[in-house]
């Protein structure tokens, strides 16, 4: 009881966001050597399509289960262990001289990656109560677009600096060293009361699951976030930076920078959003908006054979990301609309819809690259037609759970 009023709970929101935006940061910063992979492994764009690939659908595979378990057992355990797993694949990435080396790191990586969200959002929510939660919840959004954006410029920089491999094993210390405190903070740490594994419903984990899954609210948020996450998520993380590079000739720190305007109409759109909807009452409403926004941004690529013009390609990003910023509206609505007894579940099938689109997208997307002459121009149907199934699912949505 005490615990929502202990100073000590600030330490614990710090400790958990910055292993959050460390660990955002390595989930895309790949996407900024596809190029120096290619050349130094010898590999085909579908097959760094599919390393990138690797790590969301182990992510998207364990979202489920891991809100399951967190659930069951509690979520300290299980973010201390995955942020250790994450630094490990990060080091061993670093350190591969094969590409079965990169692929086997990636899924590491992605096991460690899979226990960040869910177990943030349970561990927020012992230890802030109701006005605190709902409000760091969307700074909690804000702070993974800040390691995306951390995964940009800075990262190019320190991989000019150190290389590659350098700049990877540096990352991947760093979050070795992130488990270590977190376990200190979340464990060990005297004089401060121990959370217990959480309260659950006593119905059968099976027919919640049954419930959910063919819940037309449930499948509604599930479309909404593949129609904003892979889009957005998949593209950054990929092939984004080649696309500057070999469409604009612009250098790689160029290339990153201008995907950083993108990040920087995340960080803005997630606290922004969440006021808009907030000062409305109404979730659907501007959430429908961003979501035809986003529609109209991927299909004005379709214009233009040689890439929108500089000034619009950059209007385009933030445009893009900004709209993304609306995803925490998907985790807002599952709190207005479903019993906390489900919530986590249905926050997991959620967020495995998001995901589910960003393993597809690159690998999708170096498949057209391979085998298209104007392979850039024909990949950006994949994101429209993503974002379009977005746009249906936010269509289905009840504002008010029946």
């Amino acid at each position: 009881m005490g615990i929502q009023y202990s100073k000590f709970r600030w330490v614990i929101f710090a400790s958990v966001l910055f292993t959050y935006v460390v660990m955002s940061a390595q989930r895309t910063a790949p996407g900024l050597i596809t190029d120096q992979l290619m050349t130094d492994f010898q590999v085909t764009a579908t097959t760094i399509g599919l390393l990138t690939s690797i790590q969301f659908f182990v992510y998207t595979g364990l979202q489920m289960p891991m809100g399951i378990l967190a659930d069951r057992y509690g979520p300290n355990f299980f973010l201390i262990i995955g942020a250790i797993l994450t630094g490990v694949g990060t080091v061993m990435y670093s350190l591969g001289t094969h590409e079965f080396i990169l692929f086997f790191a990636r899924i590491l990586t992605g096991i460690g990656d899979a226990t960040i969200w869910v177990n943030l959002v349970l561990i927020l929510s012992r230890w802030f109560n109701e006005k605190e939660f709902t409000r760091l919840i969307g700074v909690a959004g804000m702070t993974g677009s800040l390691g995306f954006l951390m995964a940009t410029v800075p990262f190019s920089a320190l991989i000019v600096l150190l290389g590659w491999r350098g700049a990877f094993l540096s990352g991947g210390i760093l979050l070795c060293l992130c488990g270590i405190f977190l376990y200190v903070v979340l464990v060990k740490k005297p004089n401060h009361p121990m959370i217990e594994k959480n309260e659950v419903s006593r119905e059968k984990t099976s027919v919640l699951l049954r419930r959910i899954f063919t819940s037309r609210q449930a499948l509604a948020l599930f479309l909404c976030h593949f129609g904003l996450v892979g889009g957005y998520l998949g593209f950054i993380g990929s092939w984004a930076v080649p696309y500057g590079m070999e469409v604009y000739g612009l250098t790689r720190l160029e290339a990153s920078q201008l995907i950083m305007y993108s990040l920087i109409g995340a960080l803005l759109g997630a606290p922004l959003i969440g006021w808009i909807s907030s000062r409305l009452g109404k979730i659907k409403k501007p959430y429908l908006f961003f979501h035809m926004v986003t529609v109209l941004c991927w299909s004005t690529f379709l214009f233009f054979r040689e890439g929108p013009p500089l000034f619009l390609l950059i209007t385009l990003f933030i445009m893009i990301g900004f709209a993304f910023g609306s995803n925490s509206l998907t985790f807002a609505t599952v709190r207005k609309t479903f019993p906390i007894s489900e919530s986590g579940m249905v926050s997991g099938f959620a967020n495995t819809g998001g995901f589910l689109s960003a393993v597809l997208l690159p690998a999708m997307f170096g498949f057209v690259l391979d085998h298209f002459t104007s392979g850039y121009y024909f990949g950006f149907i994949i994101p429209l037609i993503f974002s379009i199934a977005g746009l249906i699912g936010v269509n289905l949505i009840k504002e008010s759970h029946e």
